[in-house]
């Protein structure tokens, strides 16, 4: 077993109520004024009531301006509204994007030069000031993770910053969080849980303890989405997805992902799909063209979707698996495809440049992709 890190969160707060230990986190971190980032649509629903509550009055401030897909700018913003409020610490309260802003300004305060010049790998040099994510949706795992990504207008692309920094002091992950989460939100946050459980088990960066998590993770999601997307005050299904999509979130964040992120990345860039959306039109192509790779991998797979796979051949068991997923994708109503999306069929060619570009996240995919490759799976979802 080659030797591999393992990264988290520093501390993880799990179960139903769990928000209820914020303000003790809080004071042991030394924090007294914090800034919570969130988005309108949190802030609407009523959320941040079990946040609120654990919080001083007066002693915290709100901005709640992250936008699906946010772009480089909200980071400049909100690192404004922090300096400008007196703040001495960040919780994130929201999706992916939240997180991802609030992760981003945590480390920004006190850069000196240009946010843009943290994009990449290990470029980030300190971060003084503390963070707790919390999450309301069961999807991004950014909770757990030492990335962000943000949309660059100008390159159309999305851009990731990638730093052990970025981690969270705390992440409190609590089901109750996200019974407010609409089914829209559910099934595409869903399936992008179930896309970082998978591409962590296939990728080539994959440990045993990576594996553990992701197969977990598969189990669970796959069986818990289609119920919290139906029932969205289902405590048990909004458990099992919260669960599933933080053990998807261990194990992306220390395996990576690959070709179906790298394939959304100018997708969200470009177009402004949402990232769940991306990724779920791409999965169930991006499998198809893996399989042959990883084969025996895909029996693992459909063992963990509760297909009797001691009566299939691996072959039987990886079509079993697409063909689930396919399924999943319908059941939770995600687009049938780029085209409906209208995307122009003729930007195809130029798409698969970007995706080819993205070697980050390719060089863990288990098969190497060309870019005619990567049109392939274009055309095929397209």
């Amino acid at each position: 077993m080659a030797v591999s890190r393992f990264r988290s969160a520093h501390q993880l707060l799990t179960g139903a109520g769990a928000t209820q230990q914020l303000s003790e986190q809080l004071q042991k971190l030394g924090v007294h004024k914090p800034l919570l980032v969130t988005d309108k649509g949190v802030r609407q629903s009523g959320s941040l009531s079990h946040i609120n509550e654990q919080l001083a009055e007066g002693h915290y401030g709100i901005y709640d301006q992250v936008p699906p897909e946010p772009e480089i700018a909200v980071v400049k913003d909100c690192s404004r509204a922090f300096r400008e409020g007196g703040h001495d610490g960040i919780i994130a309260v929201g999706g992916g994007s939240a997180m991802d802003i609030a992760k981003c300004t945590a480390v920004n305060v006190d850069h000196d030069g240009e946010l843009e010049e943290l994009f990449g790998e290990n470029l980030v040099s300190q971060r003084r000031i503390p963070l707790i994510a919390i999450p309301t949706t069961a999807g991004t795992g950014s909770e757990v993770t030492n990335i962000a990504i943000l949309s660059d207008p100008a390159a159309q692309l999305k851009k990731g910053i990638v730093s052990d920094y970025l981690l969270a002091d705390v992440a409190i992950v609590s089901p109750e969080m996200t019974l407010s989460c609409p089914p829209s939100v559910t099934a595409a946050s869903g399936v992008d849980a179930l896309v970082h459980a998978l591409e962590a088990y296939l990728s080539n960066f994959a440990s045993d303890i990576t594996d553990a998590l992701a197969i977990k993770a598969m189990g669970l999601i796959i069986n818990a989405l289609p119920k919290a997307y139906a029932r969205g005050d289902m405590l048990t299904a909004r458990e099992d997805m919260a669960t599933g999509s933080l053990l998807a979130g261990l194990a992306f964040g220390n395996a990576g992902v690959g070709a179906v992120h790298a394939l959304a990345y100018p997708l969200g860039g470009r177009y402004h799909i949402s990232h769940g959306v991306s990724n779920a039109l791409l999965l169930p192509h991006v499998m198809q063209v893996n399989k042959m790779a990883c084969i025996e991998r895909f029996s693992d797979i459909a063992a963990a979707f509760g297909e009797p796979v001691h009566q299939l051949s691996a072959r039987e068991a990886a079509e079993r698996v697409i063909d689930r997923l396919h399924a999943l994708c319908t059941e939770v109503n995600i687009p049938a495809n780029l085209r409906a999306l209208n995307i122009p069929e003729s930007d195809l060619p130029q798409l698969a440049e970007e995706a080819f570009g993205v070697e980050r996240l390719l060089r863990n995919n288990p098969r190497r992709l060309s870019v005619d490759d990567i049109l392939g799976i274009y055309r095929a979802a397209y």
